[in-house]
């Protein structure tokens, strides 16, 4: 866990008040899988993005079952500042486990359901998830490895929903 400290306190050597307002802002996207569900709901709304929509919906809510129901619970990590907690916060203190970041695994639930459909778009997606895992640590609320478990479920929930979409949409094909 020294090491997880040792990231997590190089990050808070980066604090600018401009960047602090950004990570704010970056990490607020990600607040509920807002974003995510937001761009979902759009793209099943459209039938061009449609089978995007349903990969994207599939996958956040197995996230929210596999990871922040089951997962998160089981575990019952601490977040860093439950266990640091002379660090400043510029964030409420969340109160559920840390392990793993739901932000980050919605984060990359949603964008690489987007990247399997459309790189270009999924490009800027994948970069927004990566933005909003490095803003959960540097707003000192998940260790790096909380980050990579969410960030590893995230691309696997794709994967299925993927899988899952494709399926679905060769049956309704072949009748």
């Amino acid at each position: 866990m020294e090491w997880e400290f040792g990231l997590l306190e190089m990050f808070q050597t980066l604090h600018r008040p401009w960047l602090d307002a950004v990570m704010i802002l970056i990490t607020s996207l990600g607040n509920g899988g807002f974003v995510w569900v937001a761009l979902g709901v759009l793209f099943l709304c459209f039938k061009k993005t449609r089978r995007m929509g349903m990969a994207m919906a599939i996958s956040l809510v197995l996230g929210l079952l596999v990871g922040n129901v089951c997962i998160k619970n089981l575990v019952a990590r601490s977040r860093p500042c439950w266990i640091r907690p002379e660090v400043e916060m510029l964030i409420s203190v969340p109160k559920d486990y840390s392990f793993p970041s739901g932000h980050t695994m919605a984060s990359f639930e949603g964008a690489m359901s987007i990247w399997y459909c459309h790189k270009k778009w999924g490009a800027a997606a994948l970069i927004l998830a990566g933005l909003i895992a490095c803003s959960r640590m540097y707003l000192f609320v998940h260790f790096p490895t909380d980050i990579l478990a969410g960030l590893l479920l995230g691309l696997l929930h794709a994967w299925i929903a993927r899988k899952l979409v494709e399926c679905d949409w060769r049956i309704r094909r072949d009748f």
